[in-house]
This record gives C-alpha cells, structure tokens and sequence, in this order.
C-alpha cells in the first residue's frame, strides 16, 4: 500500500514540460503538434518552426549554403553520411535516434530487434519509447503480452510529460470506477496544452465528474501553456506554411 501511494505521487505529479521539452534556439515549449517541430538529422534537437523557417530565411537571403540552425551541419545527408551519423548518435547512447533505428527495424517487422531498441531507449527516459514498449506489450509483437508491464510503461510516458497515455490512463480508470483518477490524468494532460483533454474534463464537468473550480482551473493552465508556444516568427512560419 505504501508503494502504491509512492507511485501515485511520482505519477500524479505535474511534469515542469512536455515531452517535447523547449526549443533550444528561442527557448519557448515546443507545441504538441509534432508538425510545429523537427527533429534535427545531424543532432537529433527539435527545433520549432519558427526558429527553422527564421533561419531558412535568413540562409536565402545571404545566399548561403542550408545548415542545421542549432550545430550548423549542413542539413544535406547522403544515405551513407545518414547511416554513419545515426550510429555515431546510438554509440553516444542519444535516445531520440535510439528510438528511430528501433521504429524502422519495427517497421521491417523486426519486432525482437525493435523491442531492443525501445527498451535501450526508454531506459535513457525517452517518453514515445515507453509509450513503444506499452503497445507491444498490448499486441503481443516481439514479446509475450503482459497488462502489467503496459500499464509500467503507459505511465513511466506519462510521468515525463506525454499526454497520449495519460488519456489512455484516464479512460482505464474511469472504467474502473475511478473517476478521481481519471481527472487527475486528463487535468495534467491539460496543463500541458492538450485539447483532447480539455475536451474530455469538459463532458466529464458536464457529467458532475470535475467541480466548476478545478474545471476553471483546468481552463485557464490549458489556455497558458497554449500561449506559452506562441510567437511572432512561429505565427510568420504558419503563415508561410
């Protein structure tokens, strides 16, 4: 019992950000919409559109050559220079290309050499191999399906920041008659700047499930962290792109 409630402090604690953390280059959130971003091929930051169509302009307009806005490599890769950087990166133990050399080995479906690579992963924190390992465990590709170890793992993506499992989460435990926890997940998702979350609190307030202060509460951290990844170059990048 002890231990439960030890993790249920570690898992209902609200993340300081997302799992996408912070541009490197402005220093804002970077937004949950994965197509505001990039992952960066040479250095494997991500880097919101602002900042890469900011520097795209500004290579055009001095005519030069395009780079990487935060190492300056340049941004052109043969297969081969990919493939050597991609295993330079694993060798520096970077989760984020870990993680991708196991999706494409997924992909292959080779899912045991996979699993080793979401699990190296997910063991470095990265949040989307948690989240990985959680599905496979749920279907039963490279390994034997195991409930236990989805859930370990739905809420270890959930505890640094994502906020797919964390609705994941909500709706187990709304199902199970566990209609506090539930909010709890869905009003941290919201916090983070999920709209799907806001959504759910919102039927569930409908449904006498959330009180109108913590609802209002819910609102007005949804509306901030959502205001927090706004920019005039990003709202430029929007308008471009």
């Amino acid at each position: 019992e002890r231990a439960a409630e030890l993790r249920d402090a570690i898992l209902f604690r609200q993340p300081e950000s997302s799992y996408l953390g912070d541009c490197p280059i402005c220093c804002l959130p970077v937004p949950l919409d994965e197509t505001q971003s990039n992952m960066q091929a040479c250095c494997s930051n991500i880097i919101c559109k602002g900042c890469t169509v900011a520097n795209m302009s500004r290579e055009v307009e001095e005519n030069k050559h395009p780079r990487c806005v935060f190492c300056r490599h340049s941004i052109f890769f043969t297969d081969e220079e990919r493939h050597k950087n991609n295993l330079k990166r694993v060798e520096a133990n970077d989760p984020i290309v870990i993680f991708k050399m196991g999706v494409t080995h997924f992909r292959d479906g080779e899912y045991e050499r996979a699993f080793e690579y979401f699990t190296k992963s997910a063991d470095l924190g990265d949040a989307n191999a948690h989240l990985k390992l959680a599905i496979m465990y749920v279907d039963g590709e490279g390994v034997e399906k195991d409930e236990e170890k989805v859930t370990y793992h739905q809420e270890e993506s959930a505890i640094r920041g994502h906020p797919q499992p964390r609705k994941i989460l909500a709706i187990q435990e709304f199902k199970r008659g566990r209609a506090d926890k539930a909010v709890k997940h869905l009003i941290i998702a919201a916090n983070l700047g999920d709209d799907d979350s806001i959504q759910m609190l919102k039927e569930m307030y409908s449904c006498g499930y959330v009180s109108k202060e913590d609802f209002a509460s819910a609102l007005r951290a949804h509306q901030a962290a959502v205001d927090a990844t706004k920019s005039p170059q990003r709202e430029e990048a929007d308008n471009l792109f």
